[in-house]
């Protein structure tokens, strides 16, 4: 979990070793008798828990290390396209998910243990940004005369649309909506989502060669058994844009009782310029928050009739000279969950309150009311407790909150017209491990039509199913999937980057039996990323003073200020900001070339490669014949890259 607000101010206390624990006190002994164990310091490069806690499996460490410019970029490129190129192996906007990932990554953060976790969201966002002012683009690989079909153009397509055409496929993406974009365009506000980085980002994968065809929809207007005639695969990546409606008596069949995903969906089209009086939001997540933000910010206007029209009639627009007479509107939320526990981010949820929104916790509805005229008038709710994922009531609190409109934001489902074959009960899609559907040969599947999710799960699963589609399209074996999943860190590709691959192996000479010093071989290191992340106690944290995060600026509106206001809300940091948080990375897992094992080795055992031999995981060596396994190197690493196996 990410470090609370208030234990980010306090001091650190960390120690080595808790009191009562004596097993290393005798230091000379450990030294200059532990030779007797027969191991050596070897270096094993483990997942750093960012990574392990990204759904889309980012080399974080990795562009982290680029950013502070301690891995060095390939010739003719500079740190910040070198940074550029590492981040999107995993994702493609960056851009976008620098700002509204809601960043399980910085959760897992071992700097946690520290005082505070690095700020990931705030490089991947420069980063992205830097892309799109510098105009990097993105090449697709040679071409195999393979075609996929992409059936989705939100997140999970276009991330797949990257994918296969950096394998060299043809990619055709289909979309029943008019723009590209998914839930990041049509879920979205604005404010959070800037729609000109939106647009480059998206267009940067187009300009790979990618086909796109918009308003139009497979099972409706393309019958699927044409599509499978023509492409070599097909890639379902719908989404999730219908919302779940309440579980309660009173909610079926009532006109201003709507959807969340709905509800933004008429903001973000541009059709909704104002709202109800008084709007009521049940949810707790992220989309909840920007409903109830987006209410705040259009206000309301009674001219406009029922608030409800415009959210349900898709051909509907308000008149422009509705925003210039709306008044602020009030925009409560209900969430089962207390405030700590609810799934929005927590800037997100003080954003929300400084702007005027009011947030009930501990509270859950229990119906609709519904006036003379079938509409609803307010919704009745009590405070309650929570069973795990059951809400218990509390007796004697229940209340009836006024509601001109009342929002669902509990959850969202597929639209599965038309493609009934594949739809199971929950109107999703099923996929297996290497998510093809099951029992349809040549159709994959990926995103939210899978289990509605983050939008950084939706790219995950899209680069797996990409590489599934690749070993179908081209006839081979499905290879076994890795227990910590996509774009980890190679030490071999970055060998042969630098020009310092090993040389060909002659099996006619020499000892066969093992080397220390061949230069045909990758000696005295461990690949175990695939399947281990390394913890906070395997680091030697005593090496790390007390850094603050440096937090990007916010231009959060106050409740006086909301009432049309759509700026960016969050600022991005500048060159040196970004070097300077980068370098509170800890490296977990990988070598960051701090000298502690060189200092402190009493014989002078590790030592540094040679500069026109050293890399990235590969800076220091050991000289074993001067070993005595005094476990000096591996107690002071901070990273935990040594480990002391080496002759077990």
């Amino acid at each position: 979990m990410a470090t609370p607000s208030e234990e980010m101010k306090k001091p650190i206390t960390w120690r080595r070793f808790e009191d009562g624990e004596t097993e290393w006190d005798a230091w000379g002994e450990m030294i200059f008798q532990e030779d007797t164990s027969h191991k050596c310091p070897t270096y094993i490069n483990r997942t750093p828990p960012c990574q392990g806690s990204c759904p889309s499996g980012h080399d974080i460490r990795g562009w982290l290390a680029i950013v502070r410019e301690e891995e060095k970029p390939s010739e003719g490129l500079d740190w910040q396209q070198y940074a550029f190129e590492r981040a999107v192996e995993a994702n493609p906007f960056p851009s976008m998910m620098g700002r509204v990932c809601p960043a399980p990554c910085q959760d897992g953060c071992n700097r946690n243990e520290v005082e505070d976790f690095v700020g990931i969201n705030a490089v991947e966002q420069y980063i992205g940004d830097i892309a799109i002012e510098k105009g990097y683009k993105f090449t697709p690989g040679a071409d195999t005369g393979k075609k996929v079909a992409v059936i989705g153009g939100g997140p999970a397509g276009m991330a797949a649309a990257f994918q296969l055409r950096r394998m060299g496929h043809g990619v055709t993406v289909f979309e029943k909506d008019p723009e590209l974009g998914g839930m990041m365009r049509y879920g979205i506000p604005n404010y959070r989502i800037p729609r000109d980085k939106l647009q480059a980002e998206i267009q940067r994968i187009l300009d790979m060669g990618v086909e796109a065809k918009t308003g139009v929809k497979v099972g409706v207007d393309f019958p699927v058994a044409d599509i499978e005639k023509e492409y070599d695969a097909i890639l379902w990546a719908l989404g999730c844009q219908t919302g779940r409606g309440l579980p309660i008596d009173g909610w079926e069949g009532t006109p201003n009782c709507v959807s969340g995903v709905a509800y933004l969906k008429a903001f973000n089209e541009g059709r909704m310029k104002v709202t109800g009086n008084k709007v009521v939001c049940i949810g707790g997540g992220d989309t909840s928050i920007d409903v109830i933000s987006v209410a705040r910010r259009i206000g309301c206007d009674e001219a406009a009739g029922n608030p409800e029209d415009v959210v349900l009639d898709l051909n509907m627009n308000q008149d422009d000279s509705l925003s210039a007479s709306a008044k602020p509107a009030a925009a409560t939320l209900t969430s089962l969950f207390t405030k700590d526990k609810m799934f929005a981010a927590e800037h997100e949820i003080h954003d929300a309150l400084h702007e005027g929104c009011e947030i009930l916790d501990g509270v859950m509805p229990l119906e609709v009311i519904v006036g003379a005229d079938g509409r609803a008038t307010g919704l009745k709710v009590c405070d309650c407790t929570m069973d795990g994922m059951t809400p218990i009531p509390t007796e004697g609190t229940e209340r009836v909150l006024d509601a001109d409109i009342i929002v669902s934001a509990i959850g969202q489902g597929g639209d599965m017209e038309g493609l009934d074959d594949l739809a199971n009960d929950h109107s999703l899609i099923d996929a297996d491990k290497f998510y093809q559907v099951p029992g349809k040969p040549g159709h994959f599947v990926a995103g939210d039509i899978v289990r509605p999710h983050l939008l950084t799960t939706a790219i995950g699963q899209a680069t797996v199913a990409c590489e599934s589609i690749n070993a179908y399209i081209s006839d081979e074996k499905m290879a076994k999937r890795p227990k910590v999943d996509v774009h980890h860190f190679d030490l071999l590709t970055k060998l042969k980057e630098v020009h310092l691959e090993p040389e060909t192996y002659d099996k006619t000479q020499g000892d066969q039996r093992g080397t220390a010093s061949a230069k045909f071989a990758i000696h005295n290191y461990e690949d175990r990323s695939h399947q281990e992340v390394i913890s906070a106690d395997e680091l030697f944290l005593g090496h790390f003073s007390f850094t603050p995060r440096l937090l990007r600026s916010e231009d959060v509106p106050t409740a006086d200020e909301v009432l049309h206001h759509f700026k960016e809300r969050m600022s991005g940091l500048n060159d040196e900001q970004v070097q300077d948080e980068a370098k509170r990375c800890m490296s977990c897992g990988m070598c960051f070339e701090c000298d502690n094992c060189v200092i402190f080795c009493p014989q002078d055992a590790v030592f540094r490669v040679k500069r026109n031999e050293s890399t990235t995981g590969r800076y220091v060596d050991t000289d074993y014949s001067k070993c005595i396994g005094c476990h000096v190197c591996t107690d002071v690493c901070p990273t935990g890259y040594i480990q002391m196996g080496l002759g077990e």
